[in-house]
């Protein structure tokens, strides 16, 4: 998977985000909203399996990360996908309110922390301006 390169649709068909959560609702509603500006998708039922796609040689633009997921959390994760290089916007999404919950997400690497469910215009901030009109 190659992201951000641009074509005549703006680059959105080739953006890439990459949703990690365990609840396989969660990631059915980001999924449509994400699908809803254009833009290709695909999930993660953990971090685990987020970091072994970055090891077999994924690439996204832009990460969806859950907080607490079993067999690896977003934090963990997060950390071990900054450990291989991955220089992706990721992005938490927690239903946690607590700041240390966000501290531990922020030092673990990500760019930004919300708090869930996703919205288009939370999606839409963190798309570069060619994908946001």
């Amino acid at each position: 998977m190659t992201g951000g390169e641009e074509n005549s649709d703006g680059g959105k068909t080739n953006f890439h985000v990459l949703v990690v959560d365990d609840s396989i609702v969660v990631r059915m509603v980001h999924k449509m909203l994400i699908t809803s500006l254009g833009l290709k998708v695909q999930e993660a039922k953990n971090g685990k399996e987020a970091v072994d796609l970055h090891i077999n040689g994924a690439y996204f633009d832009l990460i969806f990360m859950d907080m607490e997921m079993p067999i690896m959390n977003g934090p963990t994760a997060t950390r071990e996908l900054r450990a291989m290089g991955v220089k992706s916007n990721i992005v938490s999404v927690t239903s946690c309110t607590f700041e240390s919950a966000h501290k531990d997400f922020i030092e673990a690497g990500v760019n930004h922390c919300v708090s869930k469910p996703l919205t288009i215009a939370m999606i839409s901030s963190f798309l570069p301006d060619s994908n946001n009109k």
